[in-house]
């Protein structure tokens, strides 16, 4: 087996709604069409690659701190990242440098999921 790259990110969430409003129009991520399954979510496009979120998860907490449950993107820029998250009042940790001098910004969406922002332009 070759792995090729990765495909999609999932996550399991329990508003529907709230999640589509934060990606979509909080993070501004471009919802995509999606196919016909038996059960609700939503695709929004993330670089060259999709985030599916699936309806239906009603446990209340993810376990653990920003290393864990996290999903990484890389930014053009983080200084307009880090600007263009506190424009939408987001509750973020970082800019910080990790050991090998890469920045990076973490947040959470509703759901408590970990969304890391890093740049290799440094």
């Amino acid at each position: 087996m070759q792995i090729k790259e990765i495909n999609h990110i999932a996550l399991f969430v329990q508003d529907l709604a709230k999640s589509i409003h934060f990606y979509q129009e909080i993070l501004a991520l471009p919802l995509m069409p999606r196919p016909a399954f038996d059960f609700d979510g939503a695709w929004f496009a993330l670089g060259k690659h999709t985030l599916h979120l699936i309806a239906g998860r009603n446990d209340e907490s993810i376990v653990g701190g920003a290393r864990s449950y996290h999903f990484a993107v890389e930014v053009h820029d983080i200084h307009a990242c880090e600007a263009f998250l506190r424009s939408k009042n987001i509750t973020l940790l970082g800019p910080k440098k990790r050991p090998d001098g890469a920045p990076q910004i973490f947040i959470q969406d509703p759901d408590g999921y970990w969304i890391e922002f890093t740049s290799m332009d440094f």
